[in-house]
């Protein structure tokens, strides 16, 4: 069905704006990549030069893994490397924090991802001359990661200091079906001559530091030497004491194995490697097992032309509490099985789950190859990080490197969880489940901190609080509000209420309870407001304040929705509803003060300036010169102390704009105009979870061109290296914002209180975007080109790989009631026009506009004309004496321009949504707020 432009003609009128196009396209602000070297393919990422310079870079970009085993694209040689690495998903060592200064309830217990014994090492040897990729004569070089397949290749062609040449190619594939279980291949030819071969297949303890040979890997030997630890706070922690204590290890036949104990964590780790050679060259064996390394050294008489190829099957098991005996006896029944199913079949099962989860989860833009690769790379990391999480959480690099430590943070429930949500709805449960086992731990930190209910940590792996600066870690406790807000997210993507019934509420109530005893009641000219003081916001620039207007913003919604959620489940669920009684002993009287707070919770807004302030007193500060702020002196928390990035208005990551994005609903289009304008030019975007939300809101509220540059950054991040750290792993949350650049920014999808809504904003040099959405059970792929939307229901295909996780999870819900119907007409607004699509029926919608229009950016107009509450114009400046960098002193205006101070913390709230503010609003007709006025009116 399409609507005309009469039928849809109401669209237009949804928004006061009208849309002014631009007749030239502008130019895009796109990273470039070396396309010599990364040339252009819509389904994989290929390197046609080895760069000894960069490896850091490459072993993150090429690394593999399914989001509980990951492999860094390290040399299948193994010998030089910026870090080895092996990663399983959640294996950790613990060790005591010790603080400078101890206070009471400070993190004690530090976490840190280990290195997993590393199978990758299949070192070659041609007449004695090892093959060292930052050495050798290379006469072709290629390696490819393949979206489609989820394989990793290798193809080279060396010529030996003898003048032989030698064709290797080598594959690693780190299984999606099958959770514990990697492939890897090596296959040698020697192509002009006979020549003495040695394939030195390993398993290797690399945690501890030294190869076989005692050559310790650089982190090892800094620790060794007593080294101080790195500046940059994003990298992992490293250990001066031995860490795996070596349990069972043997080898048996073509069979190796190697387990461990963890020393300080107890945890357990198992990796068992089956080897097999195929060849009509001659060879013999030879095997060496100790406690660190398992080595089968394949001695092959190589005829000219004649190939050799070892295939290595290996199977990694760990736990908390299992004894290695156990592991190994697993890691034995999954080599068992391959060997029966066969290596191939591993291949096609690999490639039927890829194909699947693209029919679930592409996006697609018309005519942009290079855009196209780079927005299915990030895709594939998504998978890569979460696919087989399987009830762990998703660490701020996944399994692709050992930066943040391997830690859980609030980047998955903000920006990875929704694209969970909408696409592979099972992931995100299991995470949602691994927050909700989190929960005894929690209560016990909300304890320490004399609050109740549950408090989440900021930073953990073992749920235990990880983060040894509580500014910037322990007073975020807006993270209890975005675990609530993923779970609700979940919830209203796919009305899985019984996953709430059988105990999943227990987060929205134990964090609701937080919330109501850490805020408190304050009374202003006749009304009640509810106030938290002493917390830190997303933003990590400003911390311990008070109002942070994110952090209440959440916490209201998290309020609401613990209201929500109990009574609903009360009168829907009774049975379900006691055993939630009696489980948490929660009583009514507590439901009816969360309603309370949450109707009466403080949000700062400024009358004068017509923004909202990020807090009670961000805008007494001065203001920071970002435009004048040498590049290398960012990011500006490794150049300042934090004490001077707090004393100013500058932002690590969007705050404010992040409400507006997530609780949009709850902001008007003038109010978003406004604050965006006020705070975009203050953010540094130093953190890679920034640019693309300034991009959702730039889109919205009508910057094009600066939405599509935030977004271009984003999507690049990692791919062109743009916060010089990709080194350190893949920046997932960054991936999952891309995918809400695509979906929510461009594709304009919102479901606010768990209603589907579309107000797209098509780039204008991309002619159409597809994306693919499920919505309580139902596929839906939506079409958006510059003058029509079109939505379409997808039939299922019961025999698809994922589908069968999905669909039995959806068919009966865990409290066995029927889950939502998914043959029913799915609802939906587009731009404000209720529509409906069923299966079979595809609707096309036809657009007046992709939404207002502005040129230009904030920065652009940031005007001296804004001014403080007290009357003081800010004026920015940079935090340095030197002659190349300005300084400036802000000072109260002339005359008797002043106006009288206030307080706006201490305002009453009337509108649950705003603080009454005293302060008159502005009549200066050049100022900010006059000059948007008149900015809405024109356009």
């Amino acid at each position: 069905m399409t609507l005309s432009p009469e039928a849809s003609a109401s669209n237009a009128e949804h928004s006061e704006q009208i849309t002014e196009q631009s007749d030239d396209l502008p130019t895009e602000n796109r990273p470039q990549l070396d396309r010599d070297r990364y040339p252009v393919d819509p389904w994989a990422l290929t390197e046609t030069k080895f760069n000894p310079d960069d490896m850091g870079l490459s072993e993150t970009l090429f690394a593999v893994g399914n989001g509980f085993l990951g492999m860094r694209g390290n040399s299948a040689e193994g010998r030089r490397a910026h870090a080895h690495g092996t990663f399983i998903n959640g294996l950790h060592e613990t060790w005591k924090i010790h603080h400078a200064e101890q206070a009471y309830g400070f993190a004690e217990v530090g976490q840190t991802i280990l290195n997993a014994p590393d199978a990758k090492v299949m070192r070659l040897y041609v007449d004695d001359e090892p093959l060292s990729l930052g050495d050798a004569d290379l006469l072709d070089y290629s390696r490819t990661l393949d979206f489609k397949t989820g394989v990793l290749r290798r193809d080279l062609l060396w010529l030996t200091p003898a003048g032989k040449q030698v064709k290797v190619s080598s594959t690693r594939m780190v299984s999606f079906p099958e959770r514990h279980l990697a492939v890897l291949t090596f296959e040698v030819t020697v192509l002009d001559a006979d020549a003495p071969v040695t394939i030195s297949c390993q398993l290797l303890n690399r945690q501890d530091g030294e190869d076989e040979y005692g050559g310790a890997t650089p982190a090892a030997a800094a620790a060794a030497k007593g080294a101080p630890p790195m500046a940059d706070p994003r990298k992992a922690e490293g250990f001066t004491g031995r860490v795996l204590i070596p349990g069972e290890y043997w080898q048996e036949g073509d069979r190796s194995a190697l387990s461990y104990r963890v020393a300080n964590s107890g945890m357990r780790v198992a990796v068992l490697a089956d080897h097999i050679i195929e060849t009509e060259n001659e060879y013999r064996l030879n095997r060496i097992i100790n406690p660190d390394i398992a080595k089968n050294v394949y001695n092959v008489q190589a005829r000219k032309g004649v190939p050799t190829r070892i295939t290595k099957v290996v199977a990694y098991h760990d736990s908390r509490t299992t004894p290695t005996r156990e592991l190994i006896d697993r890691g034995r029944r999954t080599l068992d099985r391959t060997e029966f199913e066969g290596i191939d079949r591993q291949y096609e099962k690999q490639r039927a789950w890829l194909d699947e989860y693209w029919f679930r989860a592409d996006i697609e833009v018309q005519d942009d190859d290079d855009l196209q690769q780079a927005i299915r790379w990030n895709l594939f990391q998504l998978a890569q990080a979460s696919a087989r999480a399987d009830g762990l959480g998703i660490p701020a690099k996944g399994v692709s490197g050992s930066g943040y430590g391997g830690h859980y943070f609030w980047d998955t429930e903000i920006y990875v969880l929704p694209y969970l949500a909408y696409t592979n709805p099972l992931w995100a449960r299991n995470v949602l489940r691994q927050r909700e086992q989190m929960l005894p731990l929690a209560r016990k930190r909300a304890r320490m901190l004399n609050e109740d209910g549950a408090l989440f940590p900021w930073r953990t792996i073992n749920g235990e609080e990880a983060s040894a600066y509580y500014a910037a870690g322990t007073a975020q406790y807006h993270i209890n509000a975005d675990v609530t807000y993923a779970l609700a997210k979940f919830i209203y993507a796919t009305g899985d209420v019984g996953f709430l019934a059988n105990g999943a509420i227990d987060i929205a109530v134990e964090t609701a309870r937080m919330w109501a005893t850490l805020g408190f009641w304050r009374r202003s000219n006749g009304d009640e407001s509810f106030h938290i003081h002493g917390v830190t916001g997303p933003d990590e620039y400003t911390t311990v304040v008070n109002d942070n207007l994110f952090t209440n913003v959440m916490a209201r919604f998290n309020l609401r929705y613990a209201v929500s959620s109990v009574r609903e489940m009360k009168r829907d669920q009774p049975e379900a509803y006691e055993r939630m009684v009696s489980r948490i002993h929660l009583h009514d009287e507590e439901v009816r003060e969360w309603a309370r707070a949450a109707n009466a919770m403080a949000i700062p807004y400024s009358e004068a300036l017509q923004i909202h302030p990020q807090d009670s007193h961000f805008l007494e500060r001065e203001v920071w010169d970002l435009a004048n702020t040498p590049e290398d002196q960012k990011p500006l928390l490794l150049h300042f102390h934090p004490l001077v990035i707090y004393r100013f208005q500058v932002l690590k990551q969007a705050d404010v704009v992040l409400a507006l994005f997530l609780h949009g609903n709850h902001f008007s289009q003038e109010e978003k105009l406004a604050d965006f304008d006020y705070y975009d030019p203050l953010t540094t975007s130093d953190s890679t979870l920034s640019n693309v939300v300034q991009s959702i809101i730039a889109a919205e509220i009508g910057y094009k061109q600066l939405a599509l540059d935030y977004f271009l950054h984003s999507l690049y991040v990692d791919l062109a290296d743009l916060h010089n750290n990709t080194s350190d792993g893949v920046h997932v949350a960054s991936t999952g914002g891309v995918w809400s650049g695509l979906v929510s920014g461009f594709g304009g999808m919102r479901d606010h209180d768990g209603v589907l809504t579309f107000d797209p904003r098509l780039p204008d040099s991309w002619p159409m975007l597809r994306y693919r959405l499920i919505w309580h059970g139902v596929r839906m792929l939506i079409t958006l080109t510059r003058h029509e939307m079109t939505l379409e229901v997808i039939e299922r295909e019961s025999g698809a790989a994922l589908d069968n996780e999905i669909n039995s999870q959806l068919d009966v819900t865990d409290d066995g009631s029927p889950a939502p119907d998914t043959r029913a007409p799915v609802q939906f607004t587009v731009k404000g026009v209720s529509y409906e699509v069923s299966e079979g029926t595809p609707i096309t919608i036809t657009l007046a506009d992709q939404g207002p229009v502005l040129h230009g950016s904030p920065a652009e107009s940031w005007s001296s004309n804004y001014r403080r509450e007290d009357g003081t114009l800010m004026v920015p400046s940079v935090p340095t004496i030197t002659d190349a960098i300005p300084t400036f002193t802000g000072g109260l205006p002339m005359g008797n321009e002043s106006s009288e101070a206030t307080d706006a913390s201490a305002d009453g709230v009337g509108d649950p949504d705003h603080a009454t503010s005293v302060s008159a609003p502005s009549t200066d007709e050049n100022s900010p707020a006059a000059r948007r006025r008149r900015r809405l009116r024109r356009s």
